[in-house]
């Protein structure tokens, strides 16, 4: 495993791990990953749809040389509250800052002299720019932006909703744990539920299109490959980093059919990032918390002592976030090659809801999580929401082959 990208180095270069490299997390930097290429798919996507004539730039009024404004002054001005309020205390506890960089950005510790600084130092900038650009008489220009255009912002948006969403909904399904440190949980780096994050972005991307005239019901068959593609990434790094996020404990002898190497049957974790010698705080069986690897694999820290994640699983798991990376991946290459073929609009979507519910609800029946008992059904939350998806998208597909609007395959 590589919780870091020390560790990594490591396997490939042998130098020292928990070094100043430690800051790269294996996790966020597969998140970046996912955003980026979930990106890129929707650009590609957007820019098809402008050239089939589906999507259409919209005129927007502009007003420049008004000089400065406070409503821009002060939005700066906070975004350099915040940059100095991280920075100036990430580099007075760097060595807490390289063991936990996303717990420590996520928290609410901070300088709040740096935060001032920030403030005074954006706020002033934006402040001599505006001044400079600010004319006699301030003119309206009109200028088309295309949907294409828009993607840089419907990225970000997701991102930041999605990491919201995901947050909250760990909050839900570990309700106990946040009325026990309501500060602590809200604000912690660690536990993020993917379903959370795709609604609650669902949702606020959806607000946005709406808003802007882009049509949305065409903006969720463009974003369902994108989608799943990021789901993919994500698993990625899930695996890489071994975040908790696996499955129970394999007890079956590898089939002979399966030509794969045996960690990709059942997996024991070494160097996870959770690096717990804890029992699960889930199910409470203490075979899957960690022990210690012997001499930590051979591996020393960058100042020749034991490295911080030296833990492996008690028995071997099912390496489930593995599996879904590569169901996911199956299934964009599905809604890729499908993509131009499907004349009915919205269609692609459910088909993505469909698949995507299939797939996280049996991954759900060997993966370590809570379960819950309603009405006689003992099932995982996220078992419900997968079920709940391909529901939705068996009833949408249904509904649209009846009375969904059709393009011809030729303007596709």
């Amino acid at each position: 495993m590589y919780p870091d990208l020390s560790y990594f180095l490591n396997d490939i270069f042998g130098t020292p791990v928990d070094n100043s490299f430690s800051v790269v997390q294996t996790f966020g930097l597969f998140l970046t990953l996912a955003v980026t290429v979930s990106g890129f798919v929707l650009y590609l996507e957007f820019k098809r749809y402008e050239k089939n004539g589906i999507f259409k730039g919209v005129e927007e009024k502009e007003t420049i040389g008004e000089g400065p404004k406070i409503v821009d002054i002060l939005s700066n001005g906070i975004l350099g509250f915040v940059i100095g309020f991280k920075f100036l205390y990430l580099f007075n506890h760097y060595n807490e800052f390289v063991s936990d960089a996303a717990g420590v950005v996520l928290s609410t510790k901070g300088s709040l002299i740096g935060g001032i600084v920030g403030l005074l130092i954006f706020g002033g900038w934006k402040w001599v720019v505006l001044a400079k650009e600010k004319l006699d008489v301030p003119q309206v220009v009109i200028k088309t932006v295309m949907p294409h255009e828009r993607v840089p912002d419907i990225t970000i948006i997701a991102a930041i909703s999605g990491i919201l969403g995901s947050r909250l909904f760990s909050i839900l399904e570990n309700f106990g744990d946040f009325l026990d440190d309501p500060i602590g949980q809200l604000f912690s780096g660690s536990g993020l539920t993917i379903y959370g994050g795709l609604i609650l972005a669902f949702i606020v991307v959806y607000l946005y299109v709406k808003k802007k005239n882009i049509p949305p019901i065409h903006v969720m068959d463009a974003v369902a490959p994108a989608l799943i593609i990021g789901y993919a990434v994500g698993r990625l790094g899930c695996q890489f980093a071994g975040d908790g996020d696996w499955g129970i404990v394999n007890e079956i002898p590898k089939p002979s059919w399966f030509i794969f190497p045996d960690w990709a049957w059942a997996y024991d974790y070494p160097h996870n990032v959770i690096n717990s010698m804890n029992s699960d705080p889930i199910t409470g069986n203490s075979f899957y918390g960690g022990i210690n690897i012997e001499d930590c694999g051979g591996l020393v820290n960058a100042d020749g002592g034991t490295p911080e994640h030296c833990t492996k699983l008690r028995q071997l798991v099912y390496p489930t976030p593995l599996y879904e990376a590569i169901l996911a991946g199956i299934i964009f290459i599905f809604l890729w090659l499908i993509r131009k073929r499907v004349q009915i609009i919205g269609m692609l979507f459910f088909i993505y809801l469909i698949l995507n519910g299939v797939e996280r609800f049996f991954i759900e029946g060997i993966r370590v999580n809570e379960h819950y008992n309603i009405l006689g059904i003992n099932w995982s939350l996220s078992q419900f929401i997968g079920f709940a998806l391909f529901l939705i998208g068996f009833i949408g597909v249904i509904y649209l082959k009846k009375n969904g609007k059709r393009i011809p395959l030729s303007e596709e």
